[in-house]
C-alpha cells in the first residue's frame, strides 16, 4: 500500500486532533468574566494572598465567610493583585465577585481539613 492509499482511507474518526491546553492559573487566581477597567489598564485576573489577622481588622469573619459584600469590599483591596479599590469592587460582576470571594473563603480551612474533605469526596 502506498502513501496516497493510505491518506485516502483515513477516515476522519482516524485523525488525530490535539487542543491546546488553557493556561493554567496561579494559586488562588480567578479569571474575570468581565474584565475591571481602570483607565488604561484592564484587569483579567485577580491573585489573592492568604490575609493575615490584622488585615481582618475591623470586619466579621462570619460575614467575610458569608459572602457579605461590605466585608468583601473592605478586604478585597487589602488582599488582591493587583490591588483593587473599593470602587473596582463596587464596579464587579456579581459572577466575578463571587469567584473571588469562593477563592477567598478556602483561605479560611486548615490544611489538614482540606485533605479530609478532599479524600472523603
Amino acid at each position: 500500500m502506498t502513501t496516497k492509499d493510505t491518506e485516502k482511507t483515513q477516515t476522519p474518526a482516524q485523525t488525530e486532533v490535539t487542543q491546546a491546553e488553557p493556561k493554567a492559573l496561579p494559586p488562588y487566581t480567578v479569571m474575570l468574566d468581565e474584565p475591571i477597567k481602570r483607565g488604561d489598564q484592564i484587569i483579567n485576573t485577580i491573585t489573592l494572598r492568604k490575609p493575615k489577622s490584622g488585615e481582618l481588622r475591623g470586619l466579621s469573619l462570619q460575614e467575610v465567610l458569608q459572602l457579605d459584600y461590605n466585608s468583601l469590599q473592605k478586604l478585597l483591596p487589602r488582599i488582591s493583585t493587583p490591588t483593587l479599590t473599593e470602587q473596582d469592587v463596587a464596579n464587579m460582576d456579581t459572577a466575578d465577585l463571587t469567584a473571588v470571594g469562593t477563592e477567598l473563603v478556602g483561605f479560611f480551612v486548615q490544611k489538614q481539613r482540606k485533605e479530609e474533605a478532599y479524600l472523603q469526596a
